[in-house]
C-alpha cells in the first residue's frame, strides 16, 4: 500500500505552552469526589485516596481530552488505518509531553502521575496511547537520560511542546527479543558516524521529527544516534495490514549511508545496559497502559450489561455475568495496586528490570484476558467497533507482545529470582 500522503507532509509548529513546574507529592487530605471510577466500582479499593491533589489533577484533563477529543472519533481513524493528526496539537495543551522530566519545559510529574497519564490515554485509544508513548517515554527519556546538556537542550523543549515528534528505533526484521544483537552499523567517519542497516516496527518513524536510531559502532559498543526526518540515506515506510493499533503508523525503515554528525550521538550511550536502562524505565508505563485497555472493557461491559435486556430483565442480573464482572473486578484492582507501588517505587529509585518485567507481564495478560471477558459479555454487539471493546481487544494483542514479550518478561524475573541468566 502507497504511504498515505500525510506521512510526507510537514506538520505545522504547534501552540507554545505554559511549562509546569514539580511540586511536592504530598496526599490531598480532602475526600474524592465521586467519579465514573467510582459509580462503576472501578476503584473498588479507593486507589485513588492514595494519589495527590496535582496526580488527580493530571488524570481528570486526560480523562477529559480522551472523553471529549478522543473517543467520539477514534474508531474511524482506526478502521481507515489513518493517524489522527487533529487530535496532535489538542494533546500538546495538555503540558504532559516529558513526563518525569524536569527542566527543558517538561513537566517533572510524579511516576504516578506519568502512569495515570498512559492508563486514561489507553482507556480512550491504544494508537494514541503508543503514539504519546513513543514520543514521551522513549525517545524523550532516551535524550533526557542519555545525552549531553547540549543535546537535551536543543530537543526537549520543543518536544515537551509536541512542535517536534520523537521515535525510537530499535527493532529490527531479524531481531526483537534478541535486540542486543542488533546489526544496524555505525562506522565513524571524521566528524560523522555512518549509519546503515534497517529496523522494523518503529512507532513514529515515518512522522517523527527525530528518530533515536540505535546502531552498533566499530568497536562493538552501542549508540543512540539522533537522526532528523529529512536526512539523505533515511526512509521509512509504514506498515500496512495491521489488526492492532491500527490507527498509529510503524514504520519499516532503511538506513543507507546515513551521514550524523559526531554530536548526535547521545553522549552517554556506549552499552546495550544504556538502552536497556531507557526500556526498564519505560516498561512500567506499559503496565499501567494494559490496565487502561481493561477499565474501557469492564467498564463497557457493565453498562451493557445493565442496559441490555434478555429473556425480560437487564443481563447484569444474571448470576453468571455477575460473576463474570466480580473476577474481571479483581483482576483490575490487582492490576490498580501493582501499578500505583511500583510507580512509588520507581520514585524512590528502587525500579529493577525485574519489578518492571513482573508488572508488565501480569498485567499485559490479565488485560488480555478481560478484554475477552468484556466483548463475550456483550455478544454480537461486541465484535462492533461502536462498542469500543473490539478495538480494545485487538490493540492489547500488540501490547502482550511489544516492549518484551510474555516470555522474555518471565526471563528478566527468573534471572532476578534465581541469580542465572536463562536467555539463550
Amino acid at each position: 500500500m502507497q504511504q498515505p500522503k500525510q506521512a510526507r507532509t510537514p506538520r505545522k509548529g504547534l501552540p507554545n505552552l505554559q511549562v509546569i513546574t514539580p511540586e511536592t507529592a504530598v496526599p490531598d487530605p480532602q475526600p474524592l469526589v465521586a467519579d465514573v471510577t467510582a459509580v462503576l466500582g472501578t476503584d473498588y479499593y479507593l486507589v485513588e485516596e492514595l494519589l495527590t491533589r496535582r496526580e488527580r489533577e493530571v488524570r481528570d484533563r486526560v480523562r477529559a481530552f480522551c472523553d471529549r477529543e478522543v473517543i467520539p472519533v477514534i474508531n474511524d481513524y482506526w478502521e481507515r488505518g489513518e493517524f489522527p493528526f487533529e487530535l496532535v496539537p489538542k494533546l500538546a495543551e495538555l503540558r504532559i509531553a516529558g513526563g518525569t522530566i524536569t527542566g527543558n519545559g517538561c513537566p517533572g510529574l510524579s511516576p504516578v502521575a506519568v502512569g495515570l497519564v498512559e492508563r486514561e490515554l489507553s482507556r480512550g485509544d491504544g494508537s494514541v496511547s503508543t503514539f504519546f508513548g513513543v514520543h514521551s517515554g522513549l525517545a524523550m527519556q532516551s535524550i533526557a537520560m542519555l545525552g549531553s546538556p547540549a543535546q537535551r537542550a536543543k530537543w526537549l523543549p520543543p518536544m515537551a511542546r509536541l512542535e517536534k515528534v520523537g521515535a525510537f528505533a530499535l527493532t529490527e526484521p531479524e531481531h526483537g527479543s534478541d535486540a542486543i544483537l542488533l546489526e544496524t552499523a555505525a562506522r565513524r567517519d571524521g566528524d560523522h558516524y555512518v549509519l546503515n542497516g534497517s529496523k522494523r516496527w518503529i512507532g513514529n518513524g515515518s512522522i517523527a521529527d527525530v528518530v533515536v536510531v540505535w546502531a552498533r559502532d566499530q568497536k562493538n559498543g552501542i549508540g543512540g544516534f539522533l537522526v532528523e526526518r529529512d536526512t539523505p540515506g533515511y526512509e521509512a515506510r509504514v506498515m500496512s495490514g495491521k489488526i492492532s493499533k491500527r490507527a498509529v503508523w510503524q514504520a519499516e525503515i532503511t538506513l543507507d549511508d546515513v551521514r550524523v554528525p559526531v554530536a548526535n550521538r547521545l553522549a552517554r550511550s556506549r552499552t546495550f545496559k544504556d538502552t536497556a536502562r531507557v526500556l526498564t524505565a519505560t516498561r512500567y508505563g506499559v503496565a499501567w497502559e494494559a490496565l487502561g485497555h481493561s477499565l474501557a472493557c469492564y467498564e463497557a461491559a457493565v453498562t451493557y450489561a445493565k442496559e441490555r435486556i434478555q429473556f425480560g430483565k437487564p443481563l447484569a442480573s444474571y448470576q453468571l455475568i455477575q460473576n463474570r464482572l466480580a473476577r474481571m473486578l479483581a483482576e483490575i484492582t490487582a492490576m490498580q495496586l501493582l501499578c500505583h507501588r511500583l510507580s512509588v517505587l520507581a520514585g524512590a529509585g528502587k525500579l529493577t528490570p525485574g519489578m518492571a518485567s513482573l508488572a508488565k507481564m501480569n498485567n499485559a495478560r490479565k488485560a488480555r484476558g478481560i478484554a475477552a471477558g468484556a466483548r463475550e459479555i456483550l455478544g454480537g454487539n461486541g465484535i462492533l467497533l461502536d462498542y469500543h471493546v473490539a478495538r480494545h481487544q485487538a490493540d492489547m494483542e500488540a501490547v502482550f507482545t511489544y516492549e518484551g514479550t510474555d516470555t522474555i518478561q518471565s526471563l528478566i524475573v527468573g534471572r532476578e529470582i534465581t541469580g542465572e541468566q536463562a536467555f539463550a
